[in-house]
């Protein structure tokens, strides 16, 4: 997951080159067509037999739509209406909501630590980038129902992946999650694909990394996440982004990096660890209590 987290973080700096030919969405089409080839490629070698149960079918069509499609274009969206920092903000709520949701429908346990841990990580996002605490109520009210949707809609998408990972591999996780995300997105994509001159060598091999890393490797390892450690912590990892893309961002595209920066960026990694490790805490003492209580 920590790898996942440096993949998903140098996906922002390669994105920024290809949005600059690609509609958001559009990219999304590529960026997970390249996915499913590799995956397939995989499934070739490891997995050849396809198996999938008509039922599940429509929780793999829902984990592509919350997931992929609804998330990123909440996302995307959302920037029209309110500054980036503020979206970036939002997403780290992630977790929190997860949490909540456990606690609510789930009965899970909650301490107080990893709520002040949740919240402490929320004001070191905000300063790895550099936002001003006093706009948070500055944007226009649509803009925030888009990001918290965009929150809502990955949760969805976690909950839905550890219910269905039960029953199939990673591999066939992933690859069913990318092919329904390619054939729903596929007709936007047609609708606005940039002319043929557009492909540059530079603009394919941006496609390549964000089809074979960040897709491809991404989301298998990402399943293989949410299926082995549930979906409060792996969303947990996703609080290291603004750090990983912060950082690439200094190293390849040269954005300033300065010191409230580095200091926000210690901030995440502890709290977000000390979640961790607390929510994992709680998780084996409730496997523990109900193995023992199964015993009984």
């Amino acid at each position: 997951m920590f790898a996942l987290v440096f993949m998903w973080g140098l996906d922002y700096s390669v994105a920024k080159n290809a949005l600059e030919v690609f509609r958001p969405l559009n990219l999304m089409f590529f960026k997970y067509l390249g996915g499913l080839i590799v995956i397939t490629l995989i499934r070739a070698v490891a997995e050849r037999k396809f198996t999938i149960r008509k039922k599940d079918i429509i929780f793999f069509v829902m984990c592509s739509l919350t997931g992929q499609v609804l998330y990123y274009f909440c996302e995307y969206t959302a920037m029209e209406y309110i500054p980036v920092a503020l979206i970036t903000i939002i997403l780290s709520f992630v977790p929190i909501i997860s949490i909540l949701i456990e606690r609510v429908f789930f009965k899970t346990k909650l301490s107080v630590s990893i709520i002040a841990g949740l919240v402490v990580c929320v004001i070191g996002v905000g300063l790895v980038i550099g936002a001003d605490f006093k706009s948070l109520f500055s944007g226009r009210a649509l803009g925030y129902l888009l990001a918290f949707g965009a929150v809502i809609s990955w949760n969805l998408y976690n909950f839905i992946t550890a219910r269905i990972s039960r029953t199939y591999t990673e591999l066939t996780m992933a690859f069913n999650q990318l092919l329904c995300t390619v054939l729903i997105s596929l007709p936007y994509a047609a609708a606005v694909m940039p002319p043929a001159e557009c492909f540059t060598p530079k603009i394919i091999l941006s496609l390549a990394y964000l089809g074979v890393g960040s897709a491809g490797t991404g989301y298998l390892i990402y399943v293989r996440g949410v299926k082995y450690l549930g979906p409060t912590i792996s969303s947990l990892f996703s609080n290291f982004l603004p750090v990983t893309s912060t950082f690439f961002g200094w190293l390849i595209l040269g954005q300033s990096l300065g010191v409230m920066q580095i200091a926000g960026g210690l901030i995440v990694i502890v709290s977000a660890c000390y979640v961790i490790i607390e929510k994992s805490r709680l998780q084996k003492q409730e496997l523990k209590l109900r193995l023992e209580n199964e015993i009984k």
